[in-house]
């Protein structure tokens, strides 16, 4: 393919009015919401790296869960069912049927079909409405939906980054759980954010390809244990 040639795949309308488009563009797979870049597979260290953080604690507890917020290519998904062992589940919450189509199909085998792995489970449907639900608890819960905690793909996805939404987010982990929001950018102040919702806070800024381009900021907040009662 010759560099800059555009080859459109298919295309979809959102359930929020928005029409994707999936691309072939210079040898890489591109998404497109409404003609502007939403994800590709040029780039994806960073939520692959989502995964080995959030996993980190968990890779050997027997019946780990782990919720992915946002299906994308795959790469986050796949990338945690790699880390966890075989008792483990993670639920994928994707709110578009038309991504999770291209994930079965053109896109499969980019990220080696995390879909069919026994061990994930399809959520579809709004990731909010998920959380809101109350689901049996996690140990972890990776959020890439968003270019960042401002910046939505969605408008209702607002909702997930106020203080009610953080702190439905807490509610949804086991003591000990982590959360972890991929950004696009720096949002210092949304640190701040994360401790009032409840959270220990950290931040990590990671490459989007290994050792080479731009670097993404991953969000981090640990659910505190509760402290132990004193011996009488």
């Amino acid at each position: 393919m010759a560099r800059g040639e555009r080859i459109k795949i298919d295309e979809a309308t959102l359930p929020t009015g928005e029409v994707l488009t999936l691309t072939r563009e210079s040898g890489y797979y591109m998404v497109r919401a409404d003609g502007m870049p939403l994800m590709s597979n040029m780039a994806h260290h960073s939520e692959e790296h989502m995964a080995v953080i959030g996993c980190e604690k968990i890779k050997e507890k027997a019946g780990a869960r782990v919720l992915v917020g946002g299906l994308g290519m795959g790469y986050t998904a796949r990338a945690a069912l790699d880390e966890l062992g075989p008792t483990a589940t993670v639920v994928v919450a994707e709110i578009s049927p038309t991504l999770v189509e291209w994930n079965r199909g053109p896109l499969a085998e980019l990220a080696d079909r995390p879909l069919d792995d026994p061990r994930c489970e399809l959520a579809l449907g709004d990731l909010v409405d998920y959380v809101a639900s109350g689901p049996k608890p996690f140990d972890a819960i990776l959020i890439d939906t968003d270019h960042g905690p401002d910046s939505y793909c969605a408008e209702g996805n607002v909702r997930l980054y106020s203080r009610k939404g953080l702190a439905r987010l807490r509610d949804c982990l086991v003591p000990g759980g982590i959360l972890v929001i991929w950004s696009a950018y720096q949002k210092p102040e949304f640190r701040g954010a994360l401790k009032r919702a409840g959270f220990h806070d950290d931040v990590w800024r990671v490459r989007s390809r290994g050792e080479k381009g731009g670097k993404h900021t991953l969000y981090i907040g640990r659910k505190p244990k509760p402290k132990p009662k004193p011996k009488a």
